[in-house]
């Protein structure tokens, strides 16, 4: 699909929803409209940004330019990461394409930005700048015949480009270059970054044909996918989307690619969430297993047991891509998107409970086990321990799904720990792992759910609610259709009070008072197409689906955390998983329920 549109920047911002993003399995570069890199991590993606006008608008970029006034029409190739963006002028037309390349046997071992210009019609004149971000290392730049060198603290970057290409200034933190593109010739320029490694110059006709050989490693893998339903284009996207965060050096997924980025503009609500969450994680690993990807599931699963059992006793909520503790949480000194501060990188998630996340964990793994995978034995032991651990946990209060700092009775934690206990039982009956608890485990589950239902439901709201005690509401009690929780009607009518009061059209807000702080939530919209789809109104489900789309659709396949249902505009990290993977598994609910 086309997008269409004539970027501009406000206050030197471009909007969040005129980002596109290109990835290669380690880091996450984010193209805006305007042909601006704005935000690239490299080598990987929770390093500190090497371009950096997300929350600077004076930071540090690799744009592309055209001199003068343009329009751009934009896409990614069909089944793939490829972006292509044709630029529109007075004086003629020029195509960029552009990717973070792969190589023959996946992740090259440096990280290659490339960028092919190609004329269409007349001619186009780019400016072309690259500016490191206003980091405190040491930033400079060396001569070399065939590439601008520059070493930026433990980085090593080349600006590799042809004859064509005009370089103006070369200075320690900028380069300054002019190309002009004429009608049926291409060149490429391309930056090439190495972390306390060697790094080559390749020739540029081989960075060149790895564009395509990338844009066939994309699709081959899209290939894979099984499904064949009438959002077939729109699933493809999600999941290659999800892609990118997956971080392959270990398997790890990553909440999204940003940080900082606010849930409200001039908010406080601004948080890094380049880290992997258990939740996030698992429910990733779920959308690859019904999307029919194979090799990312296991790789991802086998990542959450390495790491949990590593870790132990207890189950933590949020970890590093590398499995580690992720670091105390910090306010670092830039002006914010938008004038909203403070920017902060690391996360306070880290030092929390959410008992929610042993039912995600367990759930992952009985789906893995019925798809007929085998679980090994670190894992079956694991799951044994987490699902003795909910029984003397789930009287608890903890953080809750939201992560919030007001501990309480949070009743989608304590389905979550009834779906923890319901799926122990069903490993063990099917004979995946191993317990003198079971009977225990099933005592257990059933006091949860006649606990829920005693202090969790309001027979004025006629809802489940928030948590025990109050009336507010909660949007992430959509989900639990799909965990099989339902009885009595009583998610049906919770379904019907949170649309009444939560929902902006096809936009959800995550629970009562929301909307004073933060935009529509993506997720908890594609859970209300899935609660109607699971509860037995797949017309109705299918045409939610079709409005979330239209206001989704003013990205270019990339979705954002939030959106305000006013103005249509995104808001929060992106690009975000939990926002694709929602999308995806309501797509599938469609499918699956009729």
């Amino acid at each position: 699909m086309l997008h269409s549109l004539d970027p501009q920047r406000r206050d030197g911002f471009l909007p969040l929803e005129h980002y596109a993003a290109v990835g290669d399995g380690r880091s996450v570069a984010l193209v805006g409209a305007d042909g601006s890199i704005d935000w690239w991590c490299a080598p990987d993606m929770d390093a500190p940004p090497l371009f950096n006008r997300l929350h600077d608008a004076n930071g540090g970029r690799f744009s592309l330019t055209p001199v003068g006034v343009f329009r751009i029409e934009r896409r990614y190739r069909k089944n793939s990461n490829i972006l292509e963006t044709v630029f529109i002028t007075d004086t003629g037309s020029a195509r960029v394409t552009e990717a973070l390349n792969l190589g023959p046997a996946g992740t090259l071992p440096w990280c290659e930005l490339a960028r092919r210009i190609e004329g269409l019609e007349g001619t186009v004149e780019f400016e072309i700048v690259i500016e490191p971000t206003g980091r405190e290392e040491e930033v400079r730049h060396v001569d070399h015949p065939s590439a601008t060198i520059r070493y930026v603290g433990g980085l090593t970057t080349t600006f590799c480009h042809s004859s064509d290409v005009d370089l103006i200034t070369e200075e320690d933190r900028r380069t300054v270059a002019r190309y002009t593109a004429k009608a049926g010739q291409r060149t490429c320029v391309a930056m090439l970054v190495a972390d306390q490694a060697p790094l080559p110059i390749p020739d540029l006709a081989d960075i060149d044909r790895r564009i395509d050989l990338s844009d066939e490693e994309w699709r081959r893998w899209a290939d894979q996918l099984t499904y064949d339903g009438p959002f077939a284009d729109d699933l493809i996207r999600c999941a290659l989307s999800l892609k990118f965060l997956m971080f392959s050096k270990t398997g790890a997924i990553a909440a999204a690619a940003t940080s900082g980025l606010p849930e409200r503009i001039g908010g406080a609500k601004n948080y890094d969430y380049r880290y992997a969450w258990i939740r996030d994680a698992a429910y990733t690993v779920k959308a690859f297993l019904r999307a029919g990807a194979l090799s990312e599931p296991i790789a991802a699963f086998g990542w959450l047991v390495r790491t949990i059992e590593g870790d132990g006793p207890m189950l933590k909520v949020v970890y590093t891509l590398r499995g580690e503790q992720v670091p105390d949480e910090r306010v670092i000194d830039v002006p914010g998107y938008r004038g909203s501060t403070p920017v902060r990188v690391g996360n306070r998630a880290r030092d929390q409970v959410q008992l929610g996340c042993y039912g995600d964990f367990l759930e992952t793994a009985a789906l893995f086990a019925g798809r007929g995978h085998v679980l090994d034995p670190v894992a079956a032991k694991l799951l044994v321990r987490l699902a003795d651990q909910v029984v003397d946990l789930w009287r608890n209060k903890d953080a809750g799904i939201w992560e919030l700092e007001d501990k309480q009775h949070y009743t989608f934690s304590k389905i979550g720990c009834w779906l923890a206990l319901s799926n122990a039982i069903k490993l063990a009956e099917e004979g995946h792992i191993e317990s003198s608890s079971v009977e225990r485990w099933a005592m257990e589950r059933d006091l949860i759910r006649d606990w829920i239902d005693e202090h969790c439901w309001s027979h004025t709201k006629q809802s489940y609610t928030f948590y025990a005690g109050t009336d507010r509401l909660d949007a992430s009690l959509l989900l639990t259709t799909r965990f099989g929780f339902e009885h009595g009607g009583r998610l049906a009518r919770t379904r019907d009070a949170i649309e009444r009061e939560l929902a902006v059209g096809p936009l959800v807000y995550r629970y009562s008072g929301a909307d004073r702080e933060e935009g529509a939530f993506v997720a908890c919209s594609c859970w209300l197409v899935e609660a109607y789809a699971f509860l037995g109104d797949v017309d109705h489900a299918e045409d939610l689906l079709k409005a979330l789309l239209e206001k989704l659709g003013n990205n270019f396949g990339i979705l954002n955390e939030q959106i305000d249902p006013y103005t249509g505009e995104g808001l929060g990290n992106l690009p975000q998983g939990l926002s694709h993977l929602a999308l995806l598994h309501a797509i599938f609910s469609l499918q699956e329920n009729r």
